[in-house]
C-alpha cells in the first residue's frame, strides 16, 4: 500500500499536459508512456543503490536537487540534467532498456515517447527523493540502502507500487502495465543485472534479484 501511495503522489508531481501538449498526443497516452518509463529509471536507481558506494554517489546527487511538492512547469525541468541522470543510472544500457520498456507497452506511440520521456523525469524523480530524504539526511540514510530503509527503502516502495500491484485501480491509463508487472520486472532484469558493466551492478542477480525480493517480500 505504501508503494502504490508513494507511486501516485510522484505522479502527481508530473506536468502531464504540459508533455501532452509538447508530444501532441492525449493525456491518457502520455500517462500510460509514464507509468512505463519510470520502472526503467527508478529500477536503475536501485541497481545503483544496491551497491554501498552506488548509494554513496546517488544520495549526493539527490542532495543538489531541491525538493518539490506540487507539480512542476514542463519549463522548469532541466532535461540537460536529466539526460546526464539517465546515463549515469543505466549507463550503456539506457538505449536498450528505453527500447524493452517501448515494446512492453505494446504501442507504438508509447515506445517512441519513452526515450524522450526519461530525461524528463529524471530530474522529477530526483526532486522526489530528496523531498523524501529531507535533504541532508540522505547521506545517512543511503548507508542503509542494502537492508531496505533510507534511499533503498524508498526506491523500492517505488518500484513495488509500479511493477507490483500498480494495476490494481490506480489509474485506467497505467492498467497495461500494471498487469505485466513481472514481465516488465524480468526484462529489465535481465538488461540491467545480466551482462552488463554500467554503474553499480556488479552482482550477479541485478535488478532480477532485487525486484524479486521487494515484489516478492511486499505481496
Amino acid at each position: 500500500m505504501a508503494g502504490k501511495s508513494e507511486v501516485e503522489t510522484l505522479l502527481q508531481q508530473v506536468p502531464i499536459g504540459d508533455l501532452a501538449a509538447k508530444f501532441g498526443v492525449d493525456e491518457s497516452t502520455v500517462e500510460a508512456a509514464v507509468r512505463q518509463a519510470l520502472p526503467g529509471l527508478i529500477g536503475g536507481m536501485a541497481v545503483n543503490a544496491s551497491a554501498s558506494d552506488g548509494a554513496d554517489s546517488l544520495a549526493r546527487a539527490v542532495q543538489q536537487h531541491e525538493p518539490s511538492a506540487k507539480k512542476l512547469s514542463l519549463e522548469a525541468i532541466d532535461a540537460e540534467d536529466g539526460k546526464k541522470i539517465v546515463k549515469h543510472v543505466l549507463g550503456d544500457q539506457k538505449d536498450d532498456v528505453a527500447k524493452a520498456l517501448g515494446a512492453n507497452s505494446g504501442s507504438s506511440v508509447i515506445s517512441d515517447l519513452i526515450p524522450q520521456l526519461l530525461p524528463l523525469l529524471a530530474p522529477l524523480v530526483m526532486q522526489f527523493l530528496a523531498g523524501k530524504l529531507g535533504g541532508s539526511a540522505a547521506s545517512t540514510t543511503a548507508s542503509t540502502s542494502s537492508a531496505g530503509g533510507g534511499l533503498g527503502g524508498v526506491l523500492g516502495d517505488l518500484l513495488g507500487g509500479l511493477l507490483g500491484g500498480g494495476g490494481s485501480g490506480s489509474a485506467g491509463a497505467g492498467s497495461s502495465s500494471g498487469s505485466s508487472g513481472g514481465d516488465l520486472g524480468d526484462l529489465l532484469g535481465g538488461l540491467l543485472g545480466g551482462g552488463s558493466g554500467s554503474s553499480g551492478s556488479s552482482s550477479g542477480g541485478g535488478l532480477g534479484d532485487l525486484l524479486g525480493g521487494l515484489l516478492g517480500g511486499k505481496k
